[in-house]
């Protein structure tokens, strides 16, 4: 019996034809073996302009800290909502920033990251990284230290040796005068008594090089660069103002632990605050004028790059990160009031 097919419908042979046609084209195909896995991350630097100035922000790595069980002055059951809502648990894993300012005649750094102190593989990569983004740890010819604690100052040194051998340490003399002196640790919380043996360590290599500089005040300590006063968190804690061609950038050093929760509830303490009353009047008064002003901000432990502005929602305030950028000039155009 003939079957009859209409002229736009294949024949028998025709569909016999491509289908061959396309098991020759699989078998055809090359045959490799699964690509495995890389497992590691892009090295961490972010670059941005800041009027003449090149910032870079330089990761040290990151930290699991247990804020659901640090943070004061909210429940438990509160900060985990507030986690929740940003996709995070109550143990997240929390950046260690740091900022390199590049002003055309001085390389300075803020804070060091915590280096080896956090144990292995936590912490320790700023070194890689000051190489990842072009320099090199022995062209940083100034250290400035937002305070003492071990995760600002602990990639000073490693094993006794300075990682910055031609760099000049400043910080302010009231974190020189309480971390660097053991009498102070008797008196000191439970939880920050080993700040004061590791303080000592890193600082070690540098004091006998005589390139420990405490001050005092406001002062610039290089053109377009000085401290500003935030005591709270530590007894010296202290800011940087960095400001060129009218572009201005804060560096906050411990001002946010839990940008999720301080953000929108800047009352919430935390127990690495030494003074948690005058910590929150600091985090308050910093985010009040970083809003009001529109300058940039630069936070140690805020999701890295920790770049960006501040800006009031509701009762409280919100993060607005710096946006990835190609163009230097264009990423470092910022807000000034």
């Amino acid at each position: 019996m003939n079957t009859l097919h209409s002229p736009s419908e294949p024949s028998l042979w025709q569909r016999a034809l491509l289908v061959g046609g396309l098991l020759w084209s699989v078998m055809a195909l090359p045959v490799h073996a699964a690509a495995p896995q890389v497992g590691t991350q892009a090295p961490g630097y972010y670059r941005m302009k800041l009027g003449k100035f090149e910032i870079t922000a330089l990761s040290d790595g990151t930290v699991n800290v247990p804020i659901g069980k640090l943070l004061k002055h909210a429940s438990h059951k509160h900060i985990a909502s507030l986690q929740a809502r940003s996709y995070q648990s109550t143990e997240p894993e929390t950046s260690v920033n740091a900022f390199l300012i590049n002003t055309g005649q001085h390389l300075v750094l803020v804070d060091t990251g915590a280096g080896g102190l956090f144990g292995p593989g936590v912490g320790g990569k700023l070194p890689d990284n000051i190489r990842a983004a072009g320099y090199q740890p022995e062209q940083i010819d100034a250290v400035l230290l937002t305070h003492i604690h071990v995760d600002h100052s602990g990639g000073l040194a490693v094993d006794g040796k300075a990682v910055f051998p031609n760099a000049v340490v400043y910080v302010d003399r009231r974190d020189a005068d309480f971390w660097l002196n053991p009498a102070n640790a008797a008196r000191a919380a439970a939880g920050q008594r080993h700040n004061f043996a590791q303080s000592e360590a890193v600082f070690a290599p540098y004091l006998k090089a005589n390139k420990v500089r405490p001050f005092d005040g406001e002062q610039e300590l290089f053109p377009g660069i000085r401290p500003v006063r935030m005591p709270g968190h530590t007894p010296g804690h202290a800011f940087y103002e960095i400001s060129s061609e009218g572009q201005r950038l804060q560096l906050w050093g411990d001002t946010i632990h839990a940008q999720h929760v301080q953000f929108p509830e800047p009352g919430v303490a935390i127990d690495f605050d030494v003074d948690s009353t005058a910590a929150v009047k600091m985090r308050k008064r910093a985010m009040a004028d970083a809003a009001a002003n529109g300058y940039w901000v630069g936070a140690a432990h805020i999701s890295f790059p920790g770049l960006g502005h501040v800006r009031r929602q509701g009762k409280g305030y919100a993060w607005v990160p710096a946006g990835y950028s190609m163009g230097r000039e264009k990423a470092g155009a910022g807000v000034s009031h």
